[in-house]
């Protein structure tokens, strides 16, 4: 097996990249011989992700948060569709987000990590992919891999990325902070919402969810019912209300325990289209995809179904 890493050295607060030598030869002694390519800024995991899938890598690892994963994913799906080539993601959770990786009961320690990551099978998973409007104002579109998502979540993003404390504190103590300071000084967003063929529902939202897997947030189990390779999206709509009182239910979501909340909606579907209603400009909510933040809605979000080859 050829195997290939991409490593965010930033990731958890540099932990990889300061514990490299011991990771280093803990890759070896499970891979052997593997090709190493680093992130130097956002986007670049899904490029280097790319060259090593067509450089012949069977198993590209991820080695860093949702954030890297997710973009390593990206990268793999669209060398697949250019040459018909599948080379599967592996993870190696380090981040301030590593979501994704926890709902599949992945070890955050690196030894049992890549020593699980070294035995397992790959098994096919399904993925979304999101079109959306960048901050540039143009069109723009990627894979995700757990939660695309849009409203408090975006705003939260931006955030948690930019706080200094980042790596120093817990991720779910950050992550719960921030979203209460960002729900604080939101603002209520009025959108359209479009699932399948069905009738549009129109929303004073909080938040819109696009849920592949189960939690986000550092821990905040939004769609708790979510599968990975059942081939539906569950889409979770949390309507505005009393900003104390969300505040207070915020825990609900943590816990999984909203699901017969009177002012939050979940439904099912392949395909959703969000639209601002009225003021573009003041209803354009800010998107997440994964735990980045590039640009805000109309969006489209598309189920791809076992489109993705895990190994875990």
């Amino acid at each position: 097996m050829k195997v290939g890493v991409v490593l965010n050295p930033i990731a958890g607060g540099g932990k990889l990249k300061r514990h490299w030598p011991e990771v280093a030869a803990s890759l070896k002694k499970h891979f052997g011989e593997f090709d190493l390519r680093e992130t130097q800024t956002s986007g670049d995991a899904e490029r280097l992700a790319i060259d090593l899938a067509a450089d012949g890598c069977d198993l590209v690892i991820a080695a860093g948060g949702d954030g890297t994963a997710s973009e390593v994913a990206d990268g793999l799906l669209q060398a697949e569709f250019e040459t018909g080539r599948t080379s599967e993601l592996g993870l190696l959770p380090c981040g301030t987000g590593i979501d994704f990786a926890r709902g599949l009961g992945l070890p955050d320690e690196i030894e049992p990590a890549l020593a699980r990551l070294a035995r397992a099978s790959p098994r096919k998973i399904d993925a979304g992919r999101i079109c959306y409007i960048d901050d540039h104002g143009a069109l723009a579109s990627r894979h995700f891999i757990n939660i695309a998502s849009l409203g408090l979540s975006g705003a939260t993003d931006r955030a948690v990325n930019a706080d200094k404390r980042k790596g120093q504190v817990s991720v779910k103590a950050l992550f719960f902070w921030r979203t209460v300071l960002e729900f604080l000084r939101y603002r209520f967003q009025e959108v359209r919402i479009t699932i399948d063929d069905g009738e549009p529902i129109e929303a004073r939202m909080a938040l819109v969810a696009v849920a592949n897997g189960k939690s986000f947030g550092g821990g905040m189990m939004i769609a708790p019912d979510a599968e990975l390779s059942d081939g539906q999206f569950d889409i979770v709509i949390v309507r505005a209300q009393n900003k104390l009182g969300l505040i207070r239910d915020i825990r609900l979501l943590y816990g999984g325990r909203h699901r017969n909340h009177p002012a939050i909606t979940i439904l099912r579907g392949r395909k959703v289209l969000v639209e601002p209603v009225g003021d573009v400009e003041k209803n354009g909510a800010l998107v997440d995809i994964d735990g980045e933040s590039p640009g805000r809605i109309p969006a489209t979000f598309e189920m791809l179904p076992g489109a993705l080859t895990l190994r875990c």
